[in-house]
């Protein structure tokens, strides 16, 4: 914040005496200088902070100078007022016990609050012939601490490719920037993906499983940040192409058949066997303990998502051939 010059020996003033000196001021009426310059250090502070109002290009021969609040120079923005001579300081209706004012007339306000955003008017008091003197009006930006942010969305359980989806920054934040990530990257560049409202909601046209997320988002202003927990969309597809296992379709008489299907799918699908498209059993294996040559066909799966209404099947041919006889004994037949 720069050097300070130690702060002024504090007197305790009268309430009339407050008055007179708050009369007093307000009958000057002193001409705008160029030369004094007001710089808060920091010029943009977040709620609970210090700010220091730092005061440049005083004048010669100063008699006093007073803070107000706000452009208003009267006796209820008075905030504080200082005396050169013997170093005294008055405090006025508009002290808050959290300024301290310096020699330099700088001011310094502590754990600032919302309330305390907004100009301040320094009026500067000179010696000479006559009542002259100066005032310089300076406002400073305050910016509360952004929130933890959270992602609401529109619809948690979209149908692939088939809905759009609404995600939305909470809550919303005055003087704030939002960002967003996807999988703890950048948004990519898709026509699927579009930011409105000043990057707040995000709009999801179609969403696939490559955007399906994990989605954060940012709250963002000059003097901190805070980031959302990931929200991933619960995305209903499927059921994809259904493979089963084994592919292997040639078995002996006798032997044990078992065959096993599968589908990415969400929810997870719903299966069912057919052998030469009868139908045999639901579910999503196959056994059949002693296969014959009977059994000899064409064996499907189906799968079928109820949620979004899809159905898809895989088939495989099973040939089954009779028990092997070894050649010695095949003769006498």
């Amino acid at each position: 914040m720069g050097p300070l010059s130690a702060p002024p020996r504090t007197q305790r003033i009268t309430w009339k005496g407050l008055l007179l000196t708050a009369s007093l001021l307000h009958f000057w009426n002193p001409p705008t200088t160029a030369q004094v310059k007001i710089e808060a250090q920091p010029p943009k502070v977040s709620e609970g902070k210090d700010v220091l109002l730092l005061v440049h290009n005083l004048p010669q021969n100063l008699a006093a100078y007073i803070w107000y609040e706000g452009q208003m120079m009267d006796i209820h923005h008075y905030i504080t007022s200082y005396v050169v001579d013997d170093q005294t300081i008055v405090y006025g209706p508009a002290y808050s016990g959290r300024e301290t004012v310096y020699s330099n007339a700088s001011l310094l306000i502590q754990n600032v609050t919302g309330e305390d955003a907004g100009s301040y008017t320094l009026q500067i008091i000179k010696r000479g012939d006559g009542i002259r003197g100066a005032t310089g009006h300076f406002t400073f930006t305050l910016y509360l601490k952004t929130p933890k942010p959270s992602i609401s969305s529109s619809k948690l359980n979209p149908r692939e490719a088939m809905e759009a989806v609404i995600l939305t920054c909470d809550p919303e934040t005055p003087d704030a920037s939002y960002l967003w990530w996807m999988n703890g990257q950048s948004l990519p560049m898709t026509h699927r993906l579009k930011l409105y409202e000043t990057n707040r909601t995000l709009i999801l046209f179609g969403v696939t499983k490559d955007i399906a997320g994990p989605y954060e988002c940012e709250i963002r202003n000059p003097v901190s940040a805070s980031r959302s927990d990931p929200v991933t969309l619960n995305l209903l597809h499927g059921p994809d192409l259904p493979s089963i296992y084994p592919s292997v379709g040639y078995y002996r008489s006798g032997e044990k058949l078992y065959l096993s299907c599968s589908a990415d799918s969400n929810p997870p699908a719903e299966y069912s066997w057919t052998i030469n498209g009868k139908f045999q059993q639901s579910g999503q294996k196959l056994f059949i303990p002693q296969i014959t040559t009977k059994h000899s066909g064409l064996y499907a799966c189906s799968v079928r998502n109820s949620a979004t209404g899809k159905e898809s099947s895989k088939s495989i041919t099973v040939k089954v051939i009779g028990k092997w006889i070894p050649a010695s004994l095949a003769i006498g037949f």
